[in-house]
């Protein structure tokens, strides 16, 4: 198993952290990956002005994990609606099934308790991911019943190929 070294995201990082998480959502590449939504929506997952956001907001970090160097895996953790968020997660196609995703998701799960000082932990996950809510069941994750509206309209967050998407929040006691 590669050694896995944890950081914080600098803005320099911004490039990689595009690429990464669009490999392992969009297009061909993702289907390398067991957690592609190509099936579920074109365009893009994530750009370089939602990143900037995310590492200039307050109590707010994106999360890298490194090994020989190369970027493997990321995470977004913050704080939102006095819980810890998850969010932006993702981990090379080619290495997904690995335990790098479980590695990076106990450290940022760590951080919310830790560094942000959260008793739970939440996530966003578009509802009909079955096999993806399932992963994170069996981690902790309990589905809250909770639904928020996929943004369509919003090319930001992709080009969705059918009409029934919406996200359901899970959460996690820390």
């Amino acid at each position: 198993m590669t050694h896995i070294v944890f950081r914080a995201a600098t803005h320099a990082d911004i490039p990689a952290l595009v690429t990464l998480v669009t490999c392992a959502y969009r297009g061909d590449a993702s289907r390398t990956g067991w957690t592609t939504e190509a099936d579920l929506l074109d365009g893009q997952r994530i750009d370089v002005h939602g990143i900037e956001a995310d590492l200039n907001a307050e109590n707010s970090l994106i999360l890298i994990a490194e090994g020989n160097g190369a970027l493997l895996a990321c995470a977004h953790v913050a704080v939102e609606d006095d819980a810890g968020y998850f969010g932006m997660f993702a981990v090379d196609p080619a290495l997904q099934g690995s335990g790098i995703g479980k590695q990076v998701m106990r450290e940022a799960e760590r951080i919310a308790r830790e560094h942000f000082g959260q008793r739970a932990i939440r996530m966003t996950v578009i509802d009909v991911r079955d096999e993806l809510i399932a992963f994170y069941e069996r981690r902790g994750y309990v589905r809250t019943g909770i639904k928020k509206p996929f943004p369509y309209g919003d090319e930001r967050f992709g080009i969705p190929r059918r009409g029934d998407l919406q996200f359901e929040v899970l959460e996690k006691a820390l």
